[in-house]
């Protein structure tokens, strides 16, 4: 992986979890991959106290596994815990989703009809990695406009989770275009002010995103090409 040196105004720990963070989510690190504290601590210049610290912290956001005796590695995922996550993300977002509307439906339903065309303009020109950008974006404007630290740091549990599956198992144009349309759907939901229906849309829309990574991950282990740590694809419990 290419150097990338730190600079030390802020602390060297939270610097060097920031920049595993997101080369875990955006894919460059494979889930299930080994990762060297010595190689980490080389590229990005500094010791491996500060690695360490950074990969103790990232094992409490769910992205690393670290493993006594044996290592530290990027988290892997089955079919059933996706499942799981997707259930527990179902939970916080349509909770954040009913209290953002109490306060301001309107307001939230124009900032994510912004948000949708961008991911439109992302989509025509074929830009996926910008397309799932704006697709985290427009969910985590939901939770942040719920104004409940409670459940906005809960969902903090799981968001760089959620994103990383996002990154690498939603690249289908297909996906996109049908994951494009029921976004625009709920927005405009949302800004008329239509609760009852915008929960519907939204609980069908992470189900659907759930048994898409399913398939998908189904559909490389049968084809044998199946990467990046992703296990049990065939449990159902």
């Amino acid at each position: 992986m290419p150097s990338r040196s730190l600079t030390r105004p802020h602390s060297l720990a939270d610097q060097a979890a920031d920049e595993i963070r997101r080369r875990i989510v955006s894919g460059e690190f494979e889930l299930g991959q080994a990762l060297s504290e010595t190689a980490i601590a080389a590229v990005l210049g500094v010791s491996k106290t500060p690695v360490r610290e950074a990969l103790l912290r990232l094992k409490t956001e769910g992205l690393v596994d670290i493993q006594p005796q044996r290592g530290t590695f990027v988290f892997r995922i089955s079919a059933v815990e996706v499942r799981k996550l997707s259930e527990f993300r179902q939970v916080l977002e349509v909770a954040a989703l009913r209290l953002a509307m109490r306060r301001d439906a309107a307001a939230l339903g124009r900032v994510l009809e912004r948000i949708v065309r961008d991911m439109r303009a992302a989509i025509a020109s074929g830009d996926a990695a910008r397309y799932r950008e704006q697709d985290g974006h427009f969910h985590q404007c939901i939770i942040d406009r719920c104004a409940n630290h409670h459940l906005i740091r809960a969902h903090a549990m799981i968001a760089f989770r959620v994103q990383a599956l996002r990154n690498r198992l939603s690249s289908n144009p297909a996906l996109n275009a049908a994951s494009l349309e029921q976004h625009r759907m709920l927005a405009q939901l949302i800004g008329s002010g239509s609760e009852a229906r915008a929960v519907t849309l939204l609980r069908k829309h992470i189900a659907k995103t759930r048994d898409d990574y399913a398939n998908t991950v189904r559909t490389r282990a049968r084809a044998g090409s199946l990467r990046g740590g992703l296990v049990d694809v065939t449990q159902d419990a």
